[in-house]
């Protein structure tokens, strides 16, 4: 284990909680080019490649007073559940998995770990996703919504339900996170997080976080995590 995930995590390694865009699913670019399209329908000129970097691991209640602060005009309260519509449209016309996520999760898997999602989206799209992606027998009622929670991340609720969940503390969780609003809620949460970030792309500064650049790394640090001992 390094040294900065050995701030928080305590063990032993009792769960593994996973993002589910950017991590799981390659579906954050889709969502926050749809975002950017309707930022531009409402008055607010967000190019399509500055999608990613402008709604990056935002929820949809983040990203309404964003465009509409922006955009100089109110987007209603309608808003929120057509974009959710938008999103699971887009998701069952076809959605791809993160390279090397089945062998990850096998790995894990065989190590009897058990595997929690904690994400921003909502319950509908995640079982869109998953089903495209072959994902779902790994994931079988162990999804965890922010968004139908009404606490989106960066606030740690998920991730704390998921613990709750499970029946485990913050500190024997490991989360898998590629963004920083993300992140910051497994911090908020107590729980040792690793980030799936470019090598080019900074972290935040934060205690208790590892950078990955792939997926077998993380499966790595699972089997050293496993080794903890109080």
């Amino acid at each position: 284990m390094t040294q900065a995930l050995s701030q928080v995590f305590r063990g032993p390694l009792k769960l593994v909680i996973f993002d589910c865009d950017g991590v799981l699913v390659d579906s954050e670019e889709t969502c926050c080019r749809l975002c950017a399209q309707a930022a531009r329908e409402a008055g607010w000129n967000v190019p399509d490649h500055l999608a990613v970097q402008t709604f990056s691991g935002m929820s949809l209640a983040t990203i309404q007073p964003l465009i509409e602060h922006n955009a100089g005009k109110t987007l209603g309260p309608q808003w929120e559940p057509v974009m959710q519509q938008r999103f699971v449209a887009a998701m069952k016309e076809g959605v791809e998995p993160v390279a090397g996520v089945h062998a990850m999760l096998d790995f894990v898997q065989k190590l009897g770990i058990p595997v929690r999602v904690a994400s921003n989206s909502s319950c509908e799209e995640m079982d869109v996703k998953f089903e495209k992606t072959s994902l779902s027998p790994y994931f079988d009622g162990r999804i965890h919504s922010a968004r139908d929670m009404g606490v989106p991340k960066p606030r740690p609720d998920v991730y704390l339900k998921a613990a709750e969940a499970e029946g485990v503390l913050p500190c024997e969780c490991v989360v898998l996170e590629d963004s920083d609003p993300g992140a910051r809620a497994a911090v908020e949460a107590g729980m040792a997080c690793v980030m799936l970030r470019a090598a080019e792309k900074p972290m935040p500064d934060w205690e208790g976080m590892e950078k990955i650049n792939k997926l077998s790394d993380f499966a790595d640090i699972v089997s050293k995590l496993v080794k903890v001992t109080p």
